[in-house]
């Protein structure tokens, strides 16, 4: 199968609909406090859950890749986030609204997993990078859509609003995957058990490096959805305006890939452009320290987003390469690793609610990760060499 053949605005779509599920949700938050009369606290305790949820959803769509094929498997994905919207907008009590929305993560995880699995089918090295690059900048256009969308449908009818939004968006989505998504699944695909992929890549140092600094990145940039809100609400500023901060952060997403794919095409090195990521991270977590205490924090989280757009290109296209025999089952487990990252990091995060605390912590380690990788790929090379001469 021709991946020239699949709709690209519908991998697209797919790609872009949990971040765009997640950044609706954020600014129903104070709704949803106000209407179960519960803390701030256990109101952010969603988009914790969402990630969890996610990453167990990541590892379960991603072996059905591998068994089922890509196209059924992102039919179930979708039609099981339907079926749990529908549950989460009726339920009466909080604990029950957490486990459905804890469900439909678990079937957005299909978007993520099936849509990198299938250009992962097709595409390697730098044109799998460009390729991710261009996915970046949709993903970084997603929370202007989620949180303007989000804020809108707040301000006027509560979060009710939102999740019917969510089920509509996605029914559509549904009957689109339906009629233009082919199967990409390759014939000779080895279908190795879930625990000998699993083996493998917990013994894998370059799969750590690559799971922790994913998580760090979405931890820093998903912060600000889950801290925000409470942030503007002392502040007193109206939801709306939260929502219309999605602009700044998107614009630095999509120049962050952008500037990515012309480093690509000047060929530096993707280490490098790691390292300048993360400086601006930390550049953003003492722009935001300054600010906190004004409306223009949301400013410096540009950078984040920009450094977002830089890093996770250069780290998703070189995560599985030497996975290319099981890219479904590898893939699932790599996102089930750096999701519960994200939702552990992300519940830490809450429970603090300091923003800048939270960029500074993300981009330090990241810095440092970075450092180490470089220094360790030295030495290997170093002591090859010895070998060799000797």
């Amino acid at each position: 199968m021709n991946i020239k053949k699949i709709s690209t605005p519908l991998l697209i779509s797919l790609i872009m609909f949990p971040q765009i599920i997640e950044t609706m949700y954020s600014p129903a938050l104070t709704s949803i406090k106000n209407h179960f009369e519960i803390s701030t606290e256990n109101a952010a305790q969603g988009l914790s859950i969402f990630f969890m949820a996610f990453a167990f959803g990541v590892v379960f769509w991603g072996a059905l890749c591998d068994i089922i094929g890509r196209r059924r498997s992102t039919l179930a994905g979708l039609t099981l986030f339907i079926f749990s919207a529908i549950f989460t907008y009726f339920a009466p009590r909080f604990d029950l609204f957490l486990a459905g929305f804890g469900c439909c993560a678990f079937g957005a995880a299909v978007g993520s997993v099936c849509t990198q699995t299938i250009l992962r089918d097709r595409f390697e090295g730098a044109e799998l990078s460009r390729l991710f690059s261009i996915a970046a900048t949709s993903i970084g256009i997603s929370p202007v859509i989620g949180m303007i969308v989000g804020s809108w449908l707040t301000a006027h009818g509560g979060y009710t609003w939102v999740f019917a939004a969510m089920i509509t968006l996605i029914t559509l989505l549904l009957f689109w995957t339906g009629m233009q998504l082919p199967e990409t699944k390759p014939q000779n695909i080895k279908r190795d058990s879930l625990f000998s992929v699993a083996n493998k890549m917990i013994r894998d140092s370059h799969i750590w490096y690559i799971v922790f600094m994913i998580g760090l990145a979405n931890i820093a940039l998903f912060s600000y959805y889950n801290i925000a809100p409470f942030m503007f609400e002392k502040l007193g500023v109206s939801v709306k305006f939260f929502g219309y901060t999605g602009f700044a952060l998107a614009i630095g997403s999509v120049l962050g890939s952008l500037i990515n794919i012309k480093l690509i095409r000047y060929k530096l090195s993707s280490d490098s452009i790691v390292i300048m990521a993360m400086l601006l991270m930390v550049i953003s977590g003492i722009g935001v320290y300054l600010l906190q205490h004004t409306v223009w924090f949301f400013i410096p989280m540009a950078l984040v987003s920009v450094a977002f757009g830089l890093t996770l290109p250069n780290l998703l296209s070189t995560a599985l390469k030497n996975y290319r025999n099981h890219l479904g089952t590898a893939g699932a487990l790599l996102g089930l690793f750096y999701y519960l990252i994200i939702g552990f990091g992300l519940d830490f995060a809450a429970s603090t609610g300091n923003l800048a605390m939270t960029l500074l912590g993300c981009g330090v380690c990241c810095l440092l990760l970075t450092l180490a990788k470089i220094i360790s790929t030295k030495l290997t090379l170093l002591r090859n060499k010895k070998v060799l001469t000797s």
